[in-house]
């Protein structure tokens, strides 16, 4: 049976969760028995995100084939069990790179190349590819309606749709119905003016996600329905939550997958979402608190380090604690040691992201240093692996003007260096070493220890690796490289095994982290947080019994 789809689009503005909407009816199928993949296009003429600043697009999400996808990808991937690629993320960019490809060539012979045909064909022909062998596609359009960008992609799922059939599509729009206080009211002319630009251009929403920060009444959902010519139980309350995971138990309160079944026309099983109702449970009755200081250089926008804040969260729900993860910018710890303490000696564990460039380098060894010399959990991720090797050469072995290429290339010690195989690549696009590989974990390392296996994949994302010239200085001093490239030539994995929990990876596991299974590194790290917070704990309580039992000295008279 040929695949069925369901195109998601938004409007009135953008970030009203378009992503999410997609990946929780995607979660909400799956709890049917329904097999599902997502996709998104993005509308901007950038090829890939790779080479966006992360202030303006957010996190590069990367796939196990090593492709720099939109950070919606990870939602996708966290919700369902879709297995993506490069084919689930298509930009306008990349769209028309293929088709200025075949006309190169000849392919299209002498024809007149237009965006009608030729681009909304190429648009179709990617939806098709990820459509095959699952019962559902979820296609999300980036961008909001009314954009001239985004014409071509609303005019491809309008041509899906005459292809198709309505028994094999459906359009599910989501809109914002926003509260105006001075006025007291929720109001719906944003929604109707939405859902008017979508039928302008051929396209009648089959339901209607409205987000707002209240459930809707029965008045509303009439008077929306009626204006946007949909059956009022097609209109949903997509209503703000505390928690992200909980959105696919608002849709299934308000039957959004018996909706979809009943437009596509499925059979499906009851649904199950016992292991969700778990999680949110886990979510709302935490045992206790944990506080993680991230000390990283995009701190200011947090969608630049999505994946990392969401692997945090499943670390912590694994336990059942309360993240409490604060974002502290690597530049305010340049100042020395003092002020480095001031700012993390309240937390339990301190993380080091990746990011690029020099700004705020000084400040994570700092940082660093604080927590090796501290005994604080700490975990380093790509950069952080870096600059862990960087401090520890400079602090401990006593290499003082040990840097990264990267951040100084007149450095005397090239602690990390230009990967080998990019030397003389100038280029930034797609140029890093990106995607899964293979990495062999030492037998007796905290590493195997967290793992529990001998060989692990992992995504990857960087320019610059550890450079082996200086392992056996380092090693002698007291580090351990616990992972490594099965041919030796990379150093995925290290650790200090005179510290209750030091670790850093190359690689970025936080693309792989799920609520419902959370990766083993951050379950990790997060415990050791939570063990250091015990123990601050129980010192505390033992000083203050220890003062309260203290004999009280007498002035003789």
């Amino acid at each position: 049976m040929s695949a069925k789809y369901i195109f998601v689009t938004g409007g009135v503005v953008s970030s009203l969760g378009k992503g999410l909407a997609a990946a929780s009816i995607g979660c909400l199928l799956e709890s049917r028995g329904i097999t599902v993949n997502l996709m998104k296009f993005d509308p901007y003429l950038n090829v890939d995100p790779g080479t966006m600043s992360p202030f303006q697009h957010g996190e590069v999400f990367v796939t196990d084939d090593g492709a720099e996808t939109d950070l919606d990808l990870g939602h996708y991937e966290r919700f369902t069990h879709s297995k993506l690629s490069r084919d689930n993320n298509w930009t306008t960019g990349r769209i028309y790179e293929q088709i200025i490809a075949k006309e190169r060539r000849g392919d299209y012979l002498g024809k007149t190349v237009q965006v009608i045909p030729h681009v909304t064909n190429e648009i179709k022909s990617a939806m098709k590819k990820v459509a095959q062998d699952v019962d559902v596609a979820i296609v999300e359009i980036g961008g909001t309606v009314g954009d001239i960008e985004s014409l071509p992609f609303m005019e491809a799922i309008r041509q899906m749709r005459q292809e198709l059939g309505r028994d094999n599509t459906m359009f599910v729009h989501v809109t914002l119905v926003p509260f105006i206080a001075a006025a007291q009211e929720l109001k719906t002319k944003p929604t109707q003016h939405s859902v008017k630009e979508l039928l302008s251009i051929g396209i009648q929403p089959d339901l209607l996600l409205c987000r707002t920060d209240r459930f809707l009444s029965k008045e509303i959902k009439s008077k929306i329905a009626l204006f946007c010519n949909v059956g009022e139980e097609a209109v949903i309350t997509a209503k703000d939550v505390a928690s992200i995971y909980e959105v696919p138990l608002v849709f299934s309160r308000e039957g959004v997958d018996a909706l979809v079944l009943k437009y596509l026309r499925l059979e499906a099983k009851d649904r199950d979402l016992k292991r969700w109702e778990e999680l949110v449970y886990r979510v709302h009755n935490p045992k206790a608190d944990v506080k993680i200081a991230i000390v990283g250089k995009y701190v200011e926008y947090e969608d630049s380090y999505k994946s990392l804040k969401e692997a945090l969260v499943h670390g912590a729900l694994a336990h059942n604690l309360k993240l409490h993860a604060n974002w502290i910018e690597a530049e305010g710890l340049e100042a020395g040691q003092q002020a480095c303490e001031e700012q993390l000696r309240d937390y339990d564990g301190i993380l080091v992201p990746g990011g690029f460039g020099k700004r705020g380098i000084e400040g994570m060894l700092q940082a660093i240093r604080y927590a090796r010399e501290n005994k604080v959990p700490y975990f380093g991720i790509c950069l952080g692996m870096q600059t862990a090797c960087i401090e520890f050469a400079r602090d401990v072995c006593g290499l003082a003007e040990a840097n990264s290429s990267e951040f100084d290339p007149a450095t005397p010690h090239r602690v990390i260096y230009k990967l080998r195989e990019l030397r003389g690549v100038e280029e930034l696009g797609g140029t890093m070493r990106l995607g899964a590989w293979t990495c062999k974990i030492e037998p007796g390392t905290l590493a195997h220890r967290i793992y529990g296996q001998a060989e692990i994949s992992e995504r990857h994302r960087h320019r610059y690796e550890f450079n082996r010239e200086y392992e056996e200085q380092l090693t002698a001093a007291g580090l351990r490289i616990s992972g490594s490239t099965p041919d030796g030539t990379y150093v995925e994995m290290v650790e200090l095994p005179d510290h209750p929990h030091f670790i850093g990876c190359q690689f970025h596991p936080e693309f792989k982290s799920k609520p419902l299974e959370p990766h083993p590194l951050f379950r990790t790290f997060v415990g050791a947080a939570y063990e250091l917070a015990r123990k601050r704990e129980t010192d505390k309580n033992a000083a203050e019994l220890e003062m309260f039992h203290r004999p009280v000295k007498v002035a003789s008279r």
